[in-house]
C-alpha cells in the first residue's frame, strides 16, 4: 500500500518556495517603487547666523546682526497626483530680528515664493505644472536617492544657475552620518535694480540702474545617503550693488559668512531621514535577505521530510519482496500451482 507525502512537508516546502519568490520581488520590484519623492510634505527649516543687511529705515548697511532664513515646503498633492510628479510650493523669507515673527511675508527683508517640480524617481527637474522659476541641475531641496561619492550640480536660485558641489567625505549631524558636499560662488552679476544714485557712489544722480551682484562664501550640505534628504545646510550669501560697469561693490544688501540649520531643524531632518532610510532598508535589504534565508531553510526542511517519508514507505510497505512471511505461515509468494501439476 503506497502512502502520500505528509502535510507538514508540503506546507514547509510551499512556504519556502513562496518566501524564495518573495525575496527578489521585494528587492527588485517593491523597493525601487518605494523610492519616490513624497508629495504630501509640509516641512519648515530654519537657518540662523550673523551678518549685515541694508536697513531701509536707516538707509544704510548695518552689521553684526542676527539673521534668520525660514523655508517652508508644502506639497501640492492634487497637482502631484494629476501629473505623476512631485510638485512642491516653497516659501523662503530672510529676516532680521526686528521683523520676526513676520505676520506678512512681505514685511521680511527678502521673500520669495517658488514652485519646484521634479521627477519622483530621479529627482530631475520637470518643466510643467506652473514651475517657477525654471531650474536645472541634480540637487535642490534634496539630492537623488542613493547619493554617490561624486560632485553634484546644485541649483542656486539666487544665482539662477547650477553650482558644482564637491564630495568631501562624511559628517555626523546629531549623531547621524551623511555625505558632505561643499562649494562656493564667485561674485556674479544677477540683474539690475533702479536705486538712488547715492547708493552706488553717484550722489548727483537721483536714480541709477545699478548692477546687482551675488556671491556665496561657502555652501555646505550634508545629505542622507539612502534618501537624499538634506540633514544639514549652511550658506554664506552676499548680495551687493555696483555702479553700472563698475567692478567694486558700492552697497551691501545682505552679507553673512555662515547661516546654518538650527539644532532643532537638524534634529527634525535627521529624524525624517532616519525613518525613511530605515523603511527603505527594511524593504530593500532586511526583508529580502530574511525571506531568502528563511525560505531556503523551510524549503530544505520540507524536502528532507518528504524524502524521509518516501524512504519510510519503502521500508515498511507491502512490497512484493520487502516483507517476510510470519513464522509458520505459508509463503505468500508461493503459488499453489507451483506445488501441483496442472491437469488438462
Amino acid at each position: 500500500m503506497r502512502r502520500t507525502a505528509s502535510p507538514l512537508s508540503l506546507i514547509l516546502l510551499g512556504l519556502g518556495a513562496f518566501l524564495l519568490v518573495l525575496a527578489p520581488m521585494l528587492a527588485w520590484y517593491v523597493e525601487p517603487r518605494a523610492k519616490r519623492t513624497p508629495v504630501d510634505v509640509d516641512i519648515t527649516t530654519v537657518f540662523k547666523g550673523k551678518g549685515s543687511y541694508f536697513d531701509t529705515e536707516k538707509i544704510k548697511t548695518v552689521h553684526d546682526k542676527d539673521l534668520t532664513i525660514t523655508r517652508q515646503v508644502r506639497g501640492d498633492v492634487a497637482d502631484s497626483e494629476d501629473s505623476g510628479r512631485a510638485v512642491w510650493d516653497v516659501s523662503t523669507s530672510v529676516d532680521p530680528d526686528k521683523s520676526l515673527p513676520a505676520a506678512d511675508p512681505h514685511d521680511s527683508l527678502q521673500w520669495t515664493l517658488e514652485r519646484w517640480v521634479t521627477d519622483r524617481k530621479t529627482n530631475a527637474p520637470v518643466h510643467c505644472c506652473g514651475e517657477e522659476p525654471y531650474f536645472e541641475g541634480e540637487a535642490y531641496l534634496k539630492f537623488p536617492f542613493d547619493v554617490e561619492k561624486r560632485s553634484y550640480r546644485w541649483w542656486d536660485n539666487t544665482l539662477g544657475a547650477t553650482v558644482p558641489l564637491t564630495y568631501k567625505g562624511t559628517k555626523k549631524v546629531q549623531g547621524y552620518e551623511g555625505y558632505r558636499f561643499t562649494g562656493t560662488v564667485k561674485a556674479t552679476k544677477t540683474g539690475t535694480r533702479q536705486v538712488p544714485g547715492r547708493m552706488v557712489g553717484q550722489p548727483r544722480k537721483s536714480q541709477v540702474i545699478a548692477d546687482e551682484y551675488y556671491a556665496n562664501h561657502g555652501i555646505e550640505l550634508v545629505a542622507d545617503q539612502r534618501t537624499g534628504r538634506i540633514i544639514y545646510a549652511a550658506i554664506g550669501p552676499r548680495k551687493t550693488l555696483r555702479a553700472p560697469g563698475s567692478d567694486k561693490d558700492a552697497t551691501v544688501l545682505l552679507d553673512s559668512d555662515r547661516i546654518a540649520f538650527t539644532p532643532d531643524t537638524q534634529r527634525a531632518q535627521v529624524k525624517l531621514a532616519d525613518d525613511d532610510s530605515s523603511r527603505l532598508e527594511l524593504v530593500g535589504e532586511t526583508l529580502p535577505v530574511g525571506a531568502g534565508v528563511l525560505g531556503g531553510v523551510l524549503a530544505v526542511a520540507g524536502i528532507v521530510l518528504l524524502v524521509r517519508g518516501r524512504h519510510g514507505d519503502g521500508a515498511n510497505g507491502q512490497g512484493r519482496h520487502g516483507k517476510s512471511a510470519e513464522p509458520g505461515s505459508p509463503n505468500p509468494d508461493t503459488s499453489p500451482t507451483a506445488l501441483q501439476p496442472t491437469t488438462m
